[in-house]
């Protein structure tokens, strides 16, 4: 896998749909750039997808197993709310990330993890 493609896509993807956040729903553009997010978001997914799952499945296998693994680009930005298995009870969620890419374990407002980074 191409880890600076990556990271550049993943930090396109994070960029466009902060664009998009901040975009109010009735806004004309509003369309065009949702519309061109989810086009970045199928290249990404054909490029990097079936790669990324595999990595998502063994850390899901590790910290979250009773958790079924998204498509890669639900992680990006907020994350995906797991049941980790050493937070039981806490709000906890994995997050897909840029420079470099990696996967981040959040653990309510209190602690944030590294636990998969490219290479």
């Amino acid at each position: 896998m191409d880890i600076k493609a990556l990271d550049k896509a993943l930090a396109e993807l994070t960029k466009r749909k902060e664009e998009l956040a901040a975009v109010d729903y009735n806004n004309p553009k509003y369309d065009e750039m949702e519309d061109a997010l989810h086009d970045l978001e199928d290249d990404f997914q054909e490029q990097f997808g079936a790669k990324l799952e595999e990595i998502l499945q063994d850390v899901h296998d590790e910290f979250c197993s009773d958790n079924d693994v998204l498509m890669p680009v639900a992680y990006l930005g907020k994350g995906v709310v797991v049941d980790a298995d050493d937070y039981p009870g806490k709000d906890t969620k994995l997050v897909l990330a840029a420079n470099p890419p990696r996967i981040i374990l959040t653990v309510g407002q209190e602690k944030q993890e590294t636990i998969w980074t490219a290479k």
